[in-house]
């Protein structure tokens, strides 16, 4: 199973879009069996400590960063004009606690404001349509000069959803924020792990865990350039539609294994690498579920124009809710991601490498 102390830290760390320094101080703490390092970008690489760099690589991604806020302006009344970083939809937002962030590092509790319903006209009360320019979020003060001086706060301080984890381990749930992509970044860990006592294996391994995928999949772009990878194995938590589609449509449910995705808006997947890990699926009995996207996009866009092209297989954690406040997502779905990961990665000798990569046409 896997390390719940970890989930627990990576889901709970203050890491909207360009503001991951804590969830890569968690990452860190918790991988000092292997070679990490990081950018000035604040991508992270794991490495283990036999990495030979003569080995085809296999490049394990997760993206570190989550939706959150960004102090746009401050009001003469102490509200706190925002912007979103990441793909909020509107009326999840108002009456939510968040937590801002201060240039000393304090945290700040506030409330995206809301009109209570005592103010409510009737015209009014029906209306679902919202901007973000009318939205704010209040920290408790009455005027700016209060947010500035008492507070700490200035424009360009970030803001995250304020949510604590927990685990229900009589019924192998998980509740919190930022399981896009938290839960990617346990798993990249936990492959890792999984791997450690391979001495045998046909590949080099690199964990890469990517700033920015919220704002336009920006750290992919850097950390594919620096790993080189001949394959990779990109970790996403994908939303679940277990409750919008019936059974036999829906392609990301709870507790139905992990998520092999074939589209998405970024990219097509490689269908040898596709038909691999359905082979690693039926040998080894973990539950899997293929998915074809209308919509959405991951890291794997990036990775696989990099260079001559990148095989990649995005494996999906389902998780319910993503981009709001509150998450759910099922113990028994990470560690079948876990597994599918690292039996697919002990399978690649040089046949199967090659067949992904060649596609069988040469």
């Amino acid at each position: 199973m896997a390390d719940i102390q970890l989930m627990e830290e990576l889901s709970n760390a203050f890491g909207p879009s360009g503001f991951e320094e804590e969830v890569c101080r968690v990452i860190y703490r918790h991988t000092r069996e292997f070679q990490v390092t990081n950018d000035a970008m604040c991508n992270v690489y794991m490495r283990r400590k036999d990495f030979s760099g003569k080995k085809p690589v296999v490049m394990l991604d997760a993206h570190l960063d989550e939706c959150g806020f960004m102090v746009q302006s401050i009001r003469e009344n102490g509200l706190l004009n925002i912007l979103t970083l990441g793909g909020f939809h509107l009326t999840s937002l108002p009456a939510h606690s968040v937590i801002v962030r201060n240039g000393k590092g304090e945290r700040i509790r506030g409330i995206i404001t809301s009109k209570p319903v005592h103010f409510l006209k009737e015209s009014e009360r029906g209306n679902q349509d919202l901007d973000i320019e009318n939205l704010a979020v209040d920290v408790g003060a009455g005027s700016r000069k209060e947010v500035e001086e008492s507070y700490g706060i200035r424009p360009g301080d970030p803001i995250m959803p304020d949510v604590s984890f927990e685990y229900q381990e009589k019924r192998g749930i998980c509740f919190g924020k930022a399981f896009d992509n938290r839960l990617g970044c346990a798993c990249v860990v936990e492959t890792m792990r999984a791997l450690e006592q391979e001495n045998s294996l046909g590949v080099d391994v690199v964990g890469a865990f990517a700033a920015q995928e919220e704002v336009g999949t920006r750290g992919a772009a850097v950390t594919a350039q620096a790993v080189k990878p001949d394959l990779a194995i990109v970790f996403e938590g994908s939303p679940a539609d277990d409750f919008y589609f019936r059974p036999g449509i829906a392609q990301c449910s709870l507790k139905s294994g992990t998520q092999i995705r074939h589209l998405d808006a970024s990219y097509v997947s490689n269908p040898e690498f596709i038909r691999l890990a359905h082979e690693i699926g039926e040998q080894c009995g973990i539950k899997y579920q293929d998915a074809v996207r209308r919509g959405g996009s991951t890291n794997a866009g990036k990775i696989s124009l990099t260079g001559k092209a990148v095989p990649v297989l995005v494996l999906g954690i389902p998780s319910r809710y993503v981009h709001t406040h509150y998450n759910f997502c099922a113990m028994e779905d990470i560690d079948a991601t876990v597994k599918m990961a690292a039996e697919v990665i002990k399978s690649l000798d040089r046949e199967r490498i090659d067949r992904v990569l060649r596609r069988g046409t040469i």
